[in-house]
């Protein structure tokens, strides 16, 4: 089953530009959905996505990757 991103377009801690195409290299195969995901609060602070229905957030891009590769990678190995 192909992963599943979900990520704000309007949230000032997410940056779309530069968060989808290195989600896209992280899985080329994922499907990404751009839209308002209610997550307005942590929003503002924290880049976040929702990774398969699940929410994960980081101070920064670079931390949130890292966090989303450990949750796909998990995933396959189970």
């Amino acid at each position: 089953m192909a992963n599943e991103f979900r990520i704000c377009d309007d949230c000032l801690a997410t940056n779309i530009h530069t968060l989808v195409p290195r989600l896209k290299k992280l899985d080329p195969e994922a499907k990404i959905e751009i839209a308002c995901q209610s997550y307005c609060g942590p929003g503002r602070k924290k880049s976040f996505a929702f990774v398969n229905d699940r929410p994960i957030s980081a101070p920064d891009e670079k931390q949130l990757l890292e966090k989303v590769k450990k949750k796909i990678n998990s995933k396959v190995a189970k």
